[in-house]
């Protein structure tokens, strides 16, 4: 083989792996910088700042004692408290009794030592910060992208095959074939308006330009154009983009989405040809679909095929801004979406009612980071968000030795007035770390073999 073909791929492999370390490393700084300053907060002394594991790159130690280090494997970090063993906060007998011997007091400064309260907002903080993070983040998102203007405007115009285009920038879509448009706010209006149009390649729109009602022709109003890739899908592997569009399929021209979808739902997995527009040439593709699992709004999953691409409208409708109030409680929504769907699709693999192939692995997760990274540094941000919510979520999961585990162990004290003896501690934490090392395997060998 040329060794020159292989350029591309490696700078791909480069690329995704840069995107992977860089998205893992902002969720685990935030994930640990909660446990940190919540700790410091409640009054117990990290030891141990740690970006990464194995050997230490750079370190610093703070006025407070604490050693800030970055570590030479990217994947992952830890917060080393005194009287620590070790990354995952287990006990360190022989440091315990060693400051107990010299100083009984700064007992309250290790982490086996605080007062249940200390340790139990420790713990539960790290989780909580990548909730807070996924939070801000979509609601910044929500606050640049704005909330479309009522009544419908054309903010931007996608370049679209054919030649008719008489909609222009600023034009105030007041009706389109004789059906009124419905404010954005109208959600359920709007299924039922695309469903009174007719079906055809060209609509009459009615629209308010520089204060003057008049009649202009344009495209349908969801063509067949990809706004958005999804990582690890047939589309991305063959190389479809943003922006192109799909002019037909099997040679039967189409020019809605809809009709796509259908095409697609239909084809049983058969490979289909694709004629494709794109920059004004027209390109061949062939893909087959996919099999995917997607959750349903009121709860559960359905399975269809799919190419995975995204679509929307022929025109990116005017915004205005949107106010911090509903930016930050769409963020929360979002949020709760992203754990509800995530638990949901767990249950459904329990009781095998969808594949455990969704399940993705660090090799999965990677290539998803770089995908997203590759259309653009708000579908990479928007990714973080969505994995800050899932990492938050699956340390909150009662498994010893994650932090979820540490507050089960502060529940029974709770409610026992003693902590679990150090023998069961150390079994239960033994049995914690198998079951995390046979996920990883399970969700590797997904990444291997689905």
């Amino acid at each position: 083989m040329d060794i020159v073909s292989l350029i591309p791929q490696f700078g791909g492999l480069i690329y995704t792996i840069l995107a992977f370390v860089v998205a893992l490393s902002v969720i685990v700084a935030v994930h640990e910088y909660g446990h940190y300053i919540v700790g410091r907060w409640s009054g117990i002394h990290a030891e141990v700042f740690s970006l990464g594991f194995g050997p230490v790159m750079w370190s610093r130690v703070d006025k407070y004692g604490t050693r800030w280090q970055v570590a030479a494997l990217p994947f992952g970090g830890y917060v080393k408290f005194l009287g620590d063993a070790n990354a995952a906060s287990g006990k360190d007998e022989d440091a315990m009794a060693e400051i107990e011997e010299v100083d009984p007091k700064a007992l309250r400064r290790t982490m086996h030592g605080a007062p249940l309260w200390a340790r139990t907002a420790t713990v539960a903080a790290g989780p909580v910060f990548n909730f807070v993070l996924s939070i801000l983040v979509f609601a910044m998102i929500f606050m640049v992208e704005g909330e479309a203007r009522d009544p419908l405007t054309v903010g931007k115009l996608h370049p679209l095959p054919g030649d008719v285009q008489e909609l222009r920038e600023g034009d105030q879509i007041l009706a389109i074939e004789g059906v009124v448009t419905p404010d954005f706010d109208e959600g359920s209006n709007w299924s039922d308006f695309v469903r009174a149009l007719p079906e055809q390649p060209v609509l009459d729109f009615t629209v308010l330009r520089d204060g003057q009602e008049m009649q202009v022709q344009g495209p349908w109003l969801f063509p067949p154009l990809i706004q958005q890739v999804a990582p690890r899908s047939a589309a991305m592997d063959i190389q479809l983009a943003p922006g192109d569009v799909i002019t037909s399929i099997d040679e039967e021209p189409i020019y809605a989405f809809a009709q796509l979808k259908d095409k697609v739902e239909s084809s049983d997995g058969r490979a289909l040809l694709l004629e494709v527009w794109r920059d004004g040439q027209t390109l061949d593709f062939a893909l087959a679909p996919r099999r995917t699992d997607e959750p349903r709004a009121e709860g559960g999953f359905v399975t269809h095929w799919r190419i995975g691409i995204v679509g929307g409208m022929a025109l990116d409708p005017a915004t205005e801004r949107t106010g911090l109030g509903t930016a930050l409680s769409g963020g929360a929504a979002q949020t709760l979406r992203i754990i509800e769907g995530s638990l949901s699709g767990i249950w459904h693999m329990i009781t095998g009612a969808i594949s455990t192939c969704n399940i993705s692995g660090p090799i999965g997760i990677a290539e998803t980071s770089g995908a997203m990274a590759s259309q653009g540094a708000q579908n990479f941000i928007w990714f973080i968000a969505v994995l800050s919510t899932a990492v938050g979520m699956l340390n909150l999961f009662p498994i010893p030795a994650l932090d979820g585990g540490h507050l089960v162990f502060y529940a029974y004290e709770a409610v026992t007035g003693k902590p679990p003896s150090d023998g069961a501690l150390k079994v239960l934490m033994a049995v914690g770390i198998t079951l995390i090392l046979s996920l990883m395997i399970f969700s590797l060998s997904n990444d291997l073999f689905c």
